[in-house]
């Protein structure tokens, strides 16, 4: 499962200041958490555009069994927002958040892979690393550089959907990871959708366990050993990635990509979709 990519989907905060006001950056704020919008006006790495979970990068929907609760949107409609940002294909697109790329800076950054956008990282560490680093901060309005059309009209990285994995979840050729934290696997707790549990068959290893104690990705060996002796030899294409609403999801997406393996499959709709259609639900102890 290894892959052949050259830009690292990780980027330290010591080279984000080398790229400083080169042309071609484009930085991004996808922090997610209810005052991120509020944070970004008061303070942003200089530069820095922000973009919005629930209205930029997905589609909600009022019916949340039909999608979960943060639907991909439509290709065209997402990539047809790219140039307000000033993102065109040569963009170098850095994003950061503030949760260690689990509240939507690795769902951004999988939507532009998945858009087929080869220069784009994640800032490990996120905003106060890059502080710590040295890279100015700002509270101004930033004004994105004009970029012409994005086209693209079909996601590029592996998706599934509910139908598949009720379909594949039980079999040994297959693998569904579901990352949320083992309270809601296990059923003990589910503080955001309808009910606890998890899919039958999934297996259980939380995003969180993708850094360290300071916040940062483990390095590439040690991803690549971890997920090496979980996936055991099994296809990218047969390894499915969920979460509670296909978010943090991307996270271990991109701490697979970051260790040199091949990108699974996404399973968008994820638990809050599975739990809402009446489909098998398993609970442990």
């Amino acid at each position: 499962m290894m892959t052949d990519e050259k830009l690292s989907p990780i980027i330290q905060g010591k080279d984000l200041v080398k790229l400083y006001k080169t042309n071609d950056l484009v930085l991004v704020d996808a922090s997610g958490s209810q005052h991120a919008k509020k944070n970004y006006q008061e303070k942003h790495l200089e530069g820095a555009l922000f973009i919005d979970l629930n209205t930029q990068l997905a589609d909600i929907q009022e019916d949340v069994s039909v999608g979960g609760r943060h639907p991909l949107p439509d290709i065209e409609k997402f990539a047809g927002a790219l140039p307000g940002l000033g993102i065109s294909p040569n963009s170098h697109v850095v994003i950061y958040d503030d949760a260690n790329a689990s509240n939507a800076a690795a769902r951004f950054w999988w939507m532009l892979r998945s858009a087929g956008h080869e220069k784009v990282q994640v800032l490990n560490g996120g905003l106060e690393a890059a502080e710590k680093a040295g890279f100015p901060i700002s509270g101004e309005m930033v004004i994105p550089k004009k970029s012409g059309p994005y086209k693209v009209s079909t996601w590029m990285l592996p998706l599934t959907d509910m139908e598949e994995v009720e379909k594949v979840s039980k079999n040994e050729n297959f693998l569904v990871i579901d990352v949320r934290d083992s309270e809601r696997y296990k059923g003990n707790k589910e503080p955001i959708d309808l009910v606890a549990g998890h899919i039958p068959g999934a297996v259980n290893v939380p995003f969180t366990t993708n850094i360290d104690s300071n916040g940062m990705f483990l390095p590439p060996h040690d991803l690549r050993n971890k997920y090496d002796n979980l996936f055991q030899n099994k296809k990218s294409e047969n390894v499915i990635v969920h979460c509670g609403s296909g978010v943090t999801a991307c996270h271990t997406l991109l701490a697979i990509a970051y260790a040199g393996l091949e990108i699974p499959k996404l399973y968008a709709g994820s638990w809050s979709e599975w739990s809402r259609n009446n489909l098998p639900i398993e609970k442990s102890n």
